[in-house]
Protein backbone atom coordinates (compact mmCIF):
# COMPACT_ATOMS: atom_id res chain seq x y z
CA UNK A 1 0.00 0.00 0.00
CA UNK A 2 1.29 3.46 -0.89
CA UNK A 3 1.28 5.94 1.93
CA UNK A 4 0.85 9.69 1.76
CA UNK A 5 4.39 10.48 2.91
CA UNK A 6 5.96 8.39 0.15
CA UNK A 7 3.75 9.95 -2.50
CA UNK A 8 4.88 13.45 -1.58
CA UNK A 9 8.60 12.87 -0.94
CA UNK A 10 9.90 14.28 -4.19
CA UNK A 11 11.64 17.17 -5.83
CA UNK A 12 9.53 19.73 -7.68
CA UNK A 13 9.75 17.78 -10.92
CA UNK A 14 6.57 17.71 -12.99
CA UNK A 15 7.59 14.71 -15.07
CA UNK A 16 5.61 11.64 -14.11
CA UNK A 17 7.45 9.51 -11.61
CA UNK A 18 8.34 5.98 -12.66
CA UNK A 19 9.39 4.75 -9.20
CA UNK A 20 5.87 3.87 -8.01
CA UNK A 21 3.33 1.54 -9.57
CA UNK A 22 0.18 3.53 -8.86
CA UNK A 23 -2.14 1.17 -10.73
CA UNK A 24 -1.02 -1.73 -8.54
CA UNK A 25 -1.65 0.11 -5.28
CA UNK A 26 -4.50 -1.25 -3.17
CA UNK A 27 -6.30 0.52 -1.72
CA UNK A 28 -5.81 3.58 -3.92
CA UNK A 29 -4.47 6.82 -2.39
CA UNK A 30 -7.82 8.42 -3.14
CA UNK A 31 -9.15 7.04 0.16
CA UNK A 32 -7.04 9.68 1.90
CA UNK A 33 -8.77 12.63 0.27
CA UNK A 34 -11.00 14.87 2.33
CA UNK A 35 -14.71 14.58 1.55
CA UNK A 36 -17.70 16.27 3.12
CA UNK A 37 -19.67 13.56 4.89
CA UNK A 38 -23.04 12.77 3.32
CA UNK A 39 -25.57 10.05 4.19
CA UNK A 40 -25.12 6.89 2.14
CA UNK A 41 -28.71 7.04 0.87
CA UNK A 42 -28.20 10.61 -0.35
CA UNK A 43 -25.00 9.68 -2.19
CA UNK A 44 -26.70 6.69 -3.79
CA UNK A 45 -29.51 8.91 -5.06
CA UNK A 46 -27.07 11.53 -6.36
CA UNK A 47 -25.00 8.91 -8.21
CA UNK A 48 -28.05 7.49 -10.01
CA UNK A 49 -27.68 7.72 -13.79
CA UNK A 50 -30.61 8.77 -15.90
CA UNK A 51 -30.80 8.10 -19.66
CA UNK A 52 -33.63 10.61 -20.06
CA UNK A 53 -31.92 13.55 -18.35
CA UNK A 54 -28.61 12.86 -20.06
CA UNK A 55 -30.36 12.22 -23.39
CA UNK A 56 -32.19 15.54 -23.30
CA UNK A 57 -28.93 17.40 -22.63
CA UNK A 58 -26.93 15.62 -25.32
CA UNK A 59 -29.77 15.78 -27.85
CA UNK A 60 -29.95 19.55 -27.42
CA UNK A 61 -26.19 19.80 -27.83
CA UNK A 62 -26.22 17.72 -31.04
CA UNK A 63 -29.15 19.73 -32.38
CA UNK A 64 -27.29 22.99 -31.71
CA UNK A 65 -24.23 21.52 -33.39
CA UNK A 66 -26.25 20.64 -36.51
CA UNK A 67 -28.03 24.00 -36.67
CA UNK A 68 -24.87 26.02 -36.14
CA UNK A 69 -23.08 23.81 -38.69
CA UNK A 70 -25.82 24.46 -41.25
CA UNK A 71 -25.57 28.20 -40.62
CA UNK A 72 -21.80 28.06 -40.98
CA UNK A 73 -22.03 26.08 -44.22
CA UNK A 74 -24.58 28.45 -45.75
CA UNK A 75 -22.49 31.49 -44.81
CA UNK A 76 -19.27 30.20 -46.36
CA UNK A 77 -17.79 32.77 -48.71
CA UNK A 78 -19.35 35.76 -46.94
CA UNK A 79 -18.39 37.86 -43.93
CA UNK A 80 -21.13 36.09 -41.99
CA UNK A 81 -18.89 33.02 -41.97
CA UNK A 82 -16.78 34.51 -39.16
CA UNK A 83 -19.51 34.69 -36.48
CA UNK A 84 -21.21 31.56 -37.83
CA UNK A 85 -18.09 29.41 -37.59
CA UNK A 86 -17.20 30.97 -34.23
CA UNK A 87 -20.58 29.80 -32.93
CA UNK A 88 -20.14 26.36 -34.46
CA UNK A 89 -16.60 26.12 -33.06
CA UNK A 90 -17.72 27.01 -29.54
CA UNK A 91 -20.47 24.36 -29.57
CA UNK A 92 -18.14 21.83 -31.20
CA UNK A 93 -15.41 22.48 -28.61
CA UNK A 94 -17.83 21.95 -25.76
CA UNK A 95 -17.28 18.30 -26.68
CA UNK A 96 -14.31 18.69 -24.32
CA UNK A 97 -16.48 18.89 -21.21
CA UNK A 98 -18.70 16.11 -22.58
CA UNK A 99 -15.69 13.93 -23.30
CA UNK A 100 -14.73 14.47 -19.68
CA UNK A 101 -18.11 13.41 -18.28
CA UNK A 102 -18.36 10.40 -20.56
CA UNK A 103 -14.88 9.27 -19.49
CA UNK A 104 -16.37 8.75 -16.02
CA UNK A 105 -19.25 6.77 -17.52
CA UNK A 106 -21.72 8.77 -15.44
CA UNK A 107 -24.13 10.59 -17.81
CA UNK A 108 -26.09 7.60 -19.18
CA UNK A 109 -27.30 4.48 -17.43
CA UNK A 110 -26.90 2.58 -20.71
CA UNK A 111 -23.22 1.75 -21.05
CA UNK A 112 -23.04 1.55 -24.86
CA UNK A 113 -24.44 5.07 -25.21
CA UNK A 114 -21.77 6.40 -22.87
CA UNK A 115 -19.05 4.55 -24.76
CA UNK A 116 -20.22 5.57 -28.25
CA UNK A 117 -20.54 9.24 -27.36
CA UNK A 118 -17.27 9.10 -25.44
CA UNK A 119 -15.28 8.15 -28.52
CA UNK A 120 -17.15 10.68 -30.67
CA UNK A 121 -16.32 13.48 -28.23
CA UNK A 122 -12.75 12.19 -27.80
CA UNK A 123 -12.24 12.40 -31.56
CA UNK A 124 -13.77 15.86 -31.68
CA UNK A 125 -11.45 17.14 -28.98
CA UNK A 126 -8.44 15.26 -30.44
CA UNK A 127 -7.96 13.12 -27.32
CA UNK A 128 -7.59 9.41 -27.99
CA UNK A 129 -10.15 7.83 -25.72
CA UNK A 130 -8.39 4.87 -24.15
CA UNK A 131 -5.25 6.75 -23.13
CA UNK A 132 -7.21 9.70 -21.78
CA UNK A 133 -9.62 7.58 -19.77
CA UNK A 134 -6.67 6.23 -17.78
CA UNK A 135 -4.97 9.62 -17.65
CA UNK A 136 -8.06 11.24 -16.22
CA UNK A 137 -8.61 8.46 -13.70
CA UNK A 138 -5.10 9.12 -12.44
CA UNK A 139 -5.79 12.86 -12.36
CA UNK A 140 -8.67 12.17 -9.99
CA UNK A 141 -6.77 9.85 -7.69
CA UNK A 142 -3.70 12.15 -7.65
CA UNK A 143 -5.11 15.62 -8.26
CA UNK A 144 -2.30 18.18 -8.51
CA UNK A 145 0.19 15.89 -6.78
CA UNK A 146 3.46 16.83 -8.46
CA UNK A 147 5.06 13.98 -10.37
CA UNK A 148 1.91 11.86 -10.09
CA UNK A 149 -0.86 13.83 -11.82
CA UNK A 150 -0.42 13.75 -15.63
CA UNK A 151 -2.85 16.64 -16.11
CA UNK A 152 -1.11 19.52 -14.31
CA UNK A 153 -1.30 22.33 -16.85
CA UNK A 154 0.66 25.05 -15.03
CA UNK A 155 4.01 24.26 -13.45
CA UNK A 156 5.82 26.42 -10.93
CA UNK A 157 7.27 28.67 -12.09
CA UNK A 158 4.71 28.76 -14.90
CA UNK A 159 5.43 29.35 -18.56
CA UNK A 160 3.14 32.29 -19.27
CA UNK A 161 3.50 31.93 -23.03
CA UNK A 162 2.30 28.33 -22.91
CA UNK A 163 -0.65 29.38 -20.74
CA UNK A 164 -1.67 32.02 -23.27
CA UNK A 165 -1.36 29.49 -26.10
CA UNK A 166 -4.08 27.49 -24.38
CA UNK A 167 -6.73 29.78 -25.83
CA UNK A 168 -5.76 28.60 -29.31
CA UNK A 169 -5.20 24.90 -28.45
CA UNK A 170 -2.12 25.10 -30.68
CA UNK A 171 0.37 23.63 -28.21
CA UNK A 172 -1.95 21.08 -26.60
CA UNK A 173 -3.40 20.08 -29.97
CA UNK A 174 0.05 19.60 -31.49
CA UNK A 175 1.09 17.46 -28.51
CA UNK A 176 -2.05 15.36 -28.86
CA UNK A 177 -1.41 14.80 -32.56
CA UNK A 178 2.21 13.80 -31.86
CA UNK A 179 1.14 11.19 -29.29
CA UNK A 180 -1.61 10.01 -31.62
CA UNK A 181 0.91 9.45 -34.42
CA UNK A 182 3.37 7.82 -32.01
CA UNK A 183 0.74 5.33 -30.83
CA UNK A 184 -0.57 4.75 -34.34
CA UNK A 185 2.90 3.53 -35.31
CA UNK A 186 2.85 1.08 -32.41
CA UNK A 187 5.27 2.95 -30.12
CA UNK A 188 3.90 3.65 -26.64
CA UNK A 189 4.47 7.09 -25.21
CA UNK A 190 6.58 7.11 -22.04
CA UNK A 191 3.94 8.77 -19.86
CA UNK A 192 1.10 6.66 -21.23
CA UNK A 193 3.09 3.52 -20.40
CA UNK A 194 3.11 4.61 -16.75
CA UNK A 195 -0.66 4.80 -16.32
CA UNK A 196 -2.28 2.77 -19.11
CA UNK A 197 -2.30 -0.96 -18.23
CA UNK A 198 -0.28 -3.03 -20.69
CA UNK A 199 -3.39 -5.08 -21.49
CA UNK A 200 -4.93 -1.90 -22.97
CA UNK A 201 -2.00 -1.03 -25.23
CA UNK A 202 -3.21 -2.95 -28.34
CA UNK A 203 -6.65 -1.31 -28.11
CA UNK A 204 -5.01 2.08 -27.63
CA UNK A 205 -2.88 1.58 -30.74
CA UNK A 206 -5.89 0.51 -32.81
CA UNK A 207 -7.96 3.42 -31.51
CA UNK A 208 -5.14 5.86 -32.36
CA UNK A 209 -5.02 4.55 -35.91
CA UNK A 210 -8.78 4.98 -36.34
CA UNK A 211 -8.72 8.53 -34.95
CA UNK A 212 -5.78 9.44 -37.17
CA UNK A 213 -7.51 7.94 -40.20
CA UNK A 214 -10.51 10.23 -39.72
CA UNK A 215 -8.26 13.29 -39.37
CA UNK A 216 -6.20 12.36 -42.45
CA UNK A 217 -9.32 11.75 -44.54
CA UNK A 218 -10.75 15.13 -43.50
CA UNK A 219 -7.49 16.78 -44.50
CA UNK A 220 -7.25 14.84 -47.78
CA UNK A 221 -10.74 15.87 -48.85
CA UNK A 222 -9.76 19.56 -48.71
CA UNK A 223 -7.45 19.62 -51.77
CA UNK A 224 -9.85 17.34 -53.61
CA UNK A 225 -12.54 20.01 -53.29
CA UNK A 226 -10.01 22.85 -53.48
CA UNK A 227 -11.33 24.17 -50.18
CA UNK A 228 -10.50 24.06 -46.48
CA UNK A 229 -14.22 23.79 -45.74
CA UNK A 230 -14.25 20.05 -44.78
CA UNK A 231 -11.56 20.63 -42.14
CA UNK A 232 -13.51 23.62 -40.84
CA UNK A 233 -16.11 21.12 -39.64
CA UNK A 234 -13.77 18.36 -38.41
CA UNK A 235 -10.61 18.89 -36.31
CA UNK A 236 -10.06 22.61 -36.96
CA UNK A 237 -13.02 23.73 -34.81
CA UNK A 238 -11.09 22.53 -31.78
CA UNK A 239 -8.48 25.18 -32.58
CA UNK A 240 -10.57 28.15 -33.70
CA UNK A 241 -13.54 27.53 -31.38
CA UNK A 242 -11.97 26.35 -28.14
CA UNK A 243 -11.46 29.76 -26.57
CA UNK A 244 -14.63 29.71 -24.44
CA UNK A 245 -14.00 26.21 -23.13
CA UNK A 246 -10.43 27.14 -22.18
CA UNK A 247 -11.65 30.32 -20.50
CA UNK A 248 -13.83 28.11 -18.31
CA UNK A 249 -11.51 25.15 -17.83
CA UNK A 250 -8.37 27.04 -16.84
CA UNK A 251 -10.16 28.12 -13.67
CA UNK A 252 -10.21 24.56 -12.32
CA UNK A 253 -6.82 24.40 -10.59
CA UNK A 254 -4.53 27.24 -11.74
CA UNK A 255 -2.76 29.08 -8.91
CA UNK A 256 -4.10 26.85 -6.15
CA UNK A 257 -2.30 24.51 -3.75
CA UNK A 258 -0.22 21.54 -4.88
CA UNK A 259 0.42 18.33 -2.96
CA UNK A 260 -2.58 18.56 -0.64
CA UNK A 261 -5.21 15.88 -0.09
CA UNK A 262 -8.11 18.31 -0.02
CA UNK A 263 -9.93 19.30 -3.22
CA UNK A 264 -11.26 22.39 -1.48
CA UNK A 265 -7.71 23.72 -1.61
CA UNK A 266 -6.71 22.68 -5.14
CA UNK A 267 -9.95 23.15 -7.13
CA UNK A 268 -12.51 25.90 -7.63
CA UNK A 269 -16.28 26.10 -7.84
CA UNK A 270 -17.51 28.98 -9.99
CA UNK A 271 -21.13 30.01 -10.47
CA UNK A 272 -21.99 30.43 -14.16
CA UNK A 273 -25.03 31.43 -16.17
CA UNK A 274 -27.20 28.61 -17.61
CA UNK A 275 -25.71 28.87 -21.11
CA UNK A 276 -22.12 28.60 -19.88
CA UNK A 277 -23.05 25.79 -17.47
CA UNK A 278 -24.72 23.89 -20.32
CA UNK A 279 -21.71 24.24 -22.61
CA UNK A 280 -19.40 23.33 -19.74
CA UNK A 281 -21.50 20.38 -18.51
CA UNK A 282 -21.64 21.86 -14.99
CA UNK A 283 -17.90 21.39 -14.52
CA UNK A 284 -17.90 24.81 -12.88
CA UNK A 285 -18.88 22.80 -9.77
CA UNK A 286 -15.36 21.47 -9.75
CA UNK A 287 -14.74 20.97 -6.04
CA UNK A 288 -17.94 18.93 -5.87
CA UNK A 289 -16.98 16.90 -8.92
CA UNK A 290 -13.60 15.99 -7.45
CA UNK A 291 -15.08 15.11 -4.08
CA UNK A 292 -17.65 12.78 -5.62
CA UNK A 293 -16.67 12.05 -9.26
CA UNK A 294 -19.38 9.41 -9.70
CA UNK A 295 -22.16 11.99 -9.39
CA UNK A 296 -23.50 12.77 -12.92
CA UNK A 297 -23.00 16.31 -14.15
CA UNK A 298 -26.75 17.07 -14.10
CA UNK A 299 -26.86 16.42 -10.33
CA UNK A 300 -23.85 18.56 -9.41
CA UNK A 301 -26.00 21.62 -8.55
CA UNK A 302 -27.83 19.42 -6.03
CA UNK A 303 -24.53 18.18 -4.62
CA UNK A 304 -23.29 21.77 -4.37
CA UNK A 305 -26.18 22.71 -2.08
CA UNK A 306 -25.38 19.81 0.20
CA UNK A 307 -21.64 20.46 0.63
CA UNK A 308 -21.29 24.23 0.26
CA UNK A 309 -21.40 24.74 4.04
CA UNK A 310 -18.10 22.82 4.25
CA UNK A 311 -16.35 24.44 1.28
CA UNK A 312 -14.83 27.81 0.40
CA UNK A 313 -17.41 30.26 -0.89
CA UNK A 314 -17.97 29.73 -4.65
CA UNK A 315 -16.79 32.44 -7.00
CA UNK A 316 -19.70 34.62 -8.13
CA UNK A 317 -18.68 34.53 -11.81
CA UNK A 318 -15.72 34.11 -14.15
CA UNK A 319 -14.73 37.74 -13.68
CA UNK A 320 -14.18 37.23 -9.96
CA UNK A 321 -12.04 34.15 -10.64
CA UNK A 322 -9.81 35.93 -13.13
CA UNK A 323 -9.41 38.92 -10.83
CA UNK A 324 -7.81 36.59 -8.28
CA UNK A 325 -6.25 34.08 -10.65
CA UNK A 326 -4.35 36.24 -13.17
CA UNK A 327 -1.86 37.68 -10.66
CA UNK A 328 -1.01 34.21 -9.30
CA UNK A 329 1.08 32.78 -12.19
CA UNK A 330 2.74 36.17 -12.66
CA UNK A 331 3.79 36.17 -9.01
CA UNK A 332 4.84 32.52 -9.23
CA UNK A 333 7.41 33.52 -11.82
CA UNK A 334 9.21 35.32 -8.96
CA UNK A 335 7.97 33.17 -6.06
CA UNK A 336 7.35 29.57 -7.22
CA UNK A 337 6.17 28.56 -3.73
CA UNK A 338 3.30 31.07 -3.79
CA UNK A 339 -0.26 29.79 -4.16
CA UNK A 340 -3.78 31.06 -3.52
CA UNK A 341 -5.02 29.92 -0.13
CA UNK A 342 -8.76 29.27 -0.24
CA UNK A 343 -10.40 30.11 3.10
CA UNK A 344 -12.34 27.24 4.63
CA UNK A 345 -15.46 27.68 6.78
CA UNK A 346 -14.61 28.22 10.45
CA UNK A 347 -16.20 24.94 11.57
CA UNK A 348 -14.59 22.89 8.80
CA UNK A 349 -11.76 20.40 9.23
CA UNK A 350 -8.78 19.71 7.01
CA UNK A 351 -6.90 16.57 6.12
Amino acid sequence: MLNQDRLLTQTHDYRLRDDVDINAAAPAPSVQWYTTALPRAVLKALARRDDLRAGQNYALWLLLLLVSGALAYSSWGSWWAFPAFALYGVIYSSSDSRWHELSHGTPFKTAWINESLYHLCSLMTLREGIRWRWSHARHHSHTVLVGLDPEIHATRPPNLFFLLLGWTYMRAGWMELCVLIEHATGRINRDAALYVPRSQWPAMVLSSRLYLLVIVVAGAVCPAYDSVLPAMFIALPRFYGGFLHFTQAITQHIGLAEDVFDHRQNARTVLMNPVFSFLYSNMNYHVEHHMYPMVPFYRLPELHKLVRHDCPAPYANLRSVYREMIPAPIRQRREPAYFIQRPLPAASTTR
